[in-house]
């Protein structure tokens, strides 16, 4: 078996999304900035001692921005894996939707429109537990209303 390396800020990015999850950065941070809040009348609140604040914060959030990036994207490249498994896996889901989140807006949209119709056919069913695909709905809807007959 392959051994995996994981890239130096993937790791790095992990494991500060790891750590200022936590609540102890919380209470960390929230105790900086009590200890700013103290040191205002020593400094007499003065343009320095707002400019500390500022720009530590801005620095921390706009490097925290690109590492909480990363974690996301891989996070969410790891659920569209799980889900598309899921969906090749339903012999009733449509394969259509495993690469769903490639698609245009317009594509969306329309896809947004099956299951709008989908959800329609469903508050007609009686059998709560019914299910439809994109691509079996209208077939199964139709077959289900023969089956049925006229004015039944």
């Amino acid at each position: 078996m392959k051994k995996h390396t994981t890239p130096f800020f993937e790791r790095f990015a992990a494991q500060v999304t790891r750590a200022t999850g936590k609540p102890i950065a919380f209470i960390l941070a929230a105790l900086v900035i009590l200890a700013w809040a103290i040191t205002g009348p020593i400094f007499h609140y003065s343009d320095t001692w707002q400019l500390v604040i500022n720009t530590g914060t801005t620095i921390i959030t706009f490097l925290m921005v690109f590492v909480i990036q990363q974690s996301q994207n891989k996070d969410t490249i790891a659920l569209q894996l799980k889900l598309n498994e899921l969906i090749a896996a339903s012999a009733t889901a449509s394969n259509r939707l495993i690469d769903v989140e490639d698609m245009s807006a317009e594509e969306l949209e329309t896809l947004k429109k099956f299951y709008i119709k989908l959800s329609s056919l469903a508050k007609k069913e009686s059998d709560i537990h019914q299910t439809h695909s994109i691509d079996e709905a209208k077939t199964f809807h139709e077959k289900k209303s023969h089956r049925k007959g006229p004015g039944k």
